[in-house]
């Protein structure tokens, strides 16, 4: 029931800071807390910059809080929270977005000095905005306190892109890709007519005397041999039949006999008168 009464006090102390975030620009580190809390409160940032804080997007933020104890008893830290907040509208301030409340349940001794990681991460577009950080630390009696560790004006930035991002890479392929494609289209429906295409040398006929060619001898090698009913058959060059079965006489075809002339041409006899 205790832990449950902490709880609720330490959300309501957050949501009052919420409420009532002031624009000042005075330090707040080390700074003594109200009622009579004595502690000092410091917060740094490992990877701020030269040029300020910068929250970067889609990494972890890490703020190390530091806390001194300088009451006579110990203290415990149960909750860290911030907010994002901004000056752009009319009207105040206006938070633009709450961060994540860490329970730590961290117990300080009287006279000690604790330091506590705080880490969170935010999406937003890049801008300048107010971090709002504070803690719920209750004392001895178990009553609670809001103490505000840091509120000053940090960037929104983006990530550095590498080149051998994988993303980067794949998106430089694509246009590569398109690029040649477009280049390839164009040059084959366009620039090819532009330029006439050489003919082939040789006439007609010539072209056929070479693409027929002449008959070449066949090898006795490459005969085939058909077997049939009445025996083997051999076929040479383009005869694929058995001879066998054609008669002679269509075979061996007669040749035409010359006569021979003689070399005087025949007179023909005068009638008798």
């Amino acid at each position: 029931m205790a832990l449950l009464t902490i709880a609720t006090a330490a959300l309501l102390s957050l949501r009052v800071i919420s409420a009532f975030a002031q624009d000042a620009d005075e330090e707040v580190e080390p700074s003594e807390m109200p009622r009579g809390l004595k502690m000092k409160v410091s917060t740094s940032f490992p990877s701020s910059e030269i040029f300020g804080i910068k929250l970067v997007n889609g990494q972890p933020t890490q703020a190390l809080i530091q806390i001194t104890n300088d009451e006579p008893e110990s203290v415990n830290v149960n909750f860290i929270g911030g907010h994002l907040t901004t000056n752009a509208f009319a009207g105040g301030p206006h938070i633009i977005r709450n961060l994540t409340t860490t329970r730590y349940n961290v117990e300080i001794p009287p006279g000690q000095t604790d330091e506590i990681s705080y880490r969170f991460a935010t999406e937003l577009h890049p801008q300048d905005l107010r971090l709002n950080l504070a803690a719920v630390v209750t004392d001895s009696q178990g009553s609670p306190f809001t103490v505000q560790a840091f509120n000053e004006t940090v960037s929104v930035v983006e990530a550095d892109t590498s080149v051998f991002d994988p993303q980067i890479v794949f998106l430089y392929l694509f246009i590569g890709a398109a690029f040649g494609g477009t280049c390839y289209f164009i040059y084959s429906t366009w620039i090819t007519t532009l330029f006439p295409q050489k003919r082939r040398s040789g006439k007609g006929g010539e072209r056929a005397k070479k693409s027929s060619g002449q008959s070449k001898k066949v090898d006795s090698a490459d005969q085939v041999s058909v077997v049939g009913a009445d025996g083997p058959a051999v076929t040479t060059g383009a005869k694929a039949y058995d001879e066998s079965w054609i008669p002679a006489h269509h075979i061996n075809r007669p040749q035409a006999q010359r006569v021979k002339s003689s070399g005087r041409p025949k007179s023909r006899s005068k009638p008798a008168e």
